[in-house]
């Protein structure tokens, strides 16, 4: 059974204040980087696999694309990305993203931001981009990268004084499912090795164009005391590729 916990009452409320559920991309942390990865897009058509709040959809028809689909399990999730739909070009469905089915050839270019992770079975959602995307068609995604997602709870070991020693990472090639701690709630994730993400883009025809490890900004740097830790273990990796 897919889990949906962005549907708790509870872990809704505390989401919805993170900062990038209130400011949108300009507080991700990851966007800078991930912006420089995406390709054109005027004229296409762009399908995003979790969508969230919308904030990449509406990037995209802000930046022209012809038409723009944004999955979501979450029906909390969606009715604010309704409400904050500005475009008609921009369209949202209800589904997890294990289950999408499209005809080949439906859309362009395929994102997803921090929500693959969430999914068991990587390999099966590439298949599945594979088909519908054509030949030239781009898939662009981001997900916690696999030092961050291995040992599980997600958390730093910490000295008898609560100073940060260093970053677990333990069951490294141990793939599977783990329970985080996000926003103080347990929370499902599923742990992949680098091995398994490209592997499983070049098994089905994928070409790696680019592949990202951000860092925090020096504005980031300069304005959050915290983000000097995000210098000491990769967080989240992102990744381009191509079809053949």
């Amino acid at each position: 059974m897919i889990e949906n916990k962005y549907d708790n009452d509870t872990f809704f409320e505390k989401y919805s204040r993170f900062p990038r559920s209130v400011y949108g991309l300009s507080a991700a942390g990851e966007w800078p980087a991930l912006q420089k990865l995406l390709p054109v897009f005027a004229g296409k058509r762009i399908l995003d696999l979790g969508c969230g709040f919308g904030w990449h959809c509406q990037y995209a028809a802000e930046h022209g694309a012809e038409y723009v689909l944004g999955i979501d399990v979450s029906e909390k999730m969606l009715e604010v990305a309704c409400r904050k739909n500005r475009f008609c070009n921009v369209e949202y469905r209800r589904s997890a993203i294990e289950n999408i089915s499209f005809a080949p050839d439906s859309f362009d270019i395929v994102i997803s931001s921090l929500a693959l992770h969430y999914v068991k079975d990587f390999r099966s959602v590439c298949q599945k981009v594979a088909q519908i995307l054509p030949a030239g068609g781009y898939f662009v995604f981001s997900v916690e990268h696999p030092v961050f997602t291995a040992a599980g709870p997600q958390d730093w070991c910490y000295d008898e004084t609560g100073a940060k020693c260093h970053w677990p990472v333990d069951r490294y090639f141990s793939e599977g499912k783990r329970n985080a701690v996000f926003l103080g709630e347990t929370i499902t994730k599923y742990h992949h090795t680098l091995t398994t993400y490209f592997t499983a883009l070049l098994s089905v025809g994928f070409q790696i164009t680019a592949v990202e490890e951000p860092q925090p900004t020096a504005d980031m740097l300069k304005n959050i005391e915290e983000m000097k830790d995000e210098l000491r273990r990769p967080m989240m990796l992102l990744v381009s590729a191509v079809k053949r």
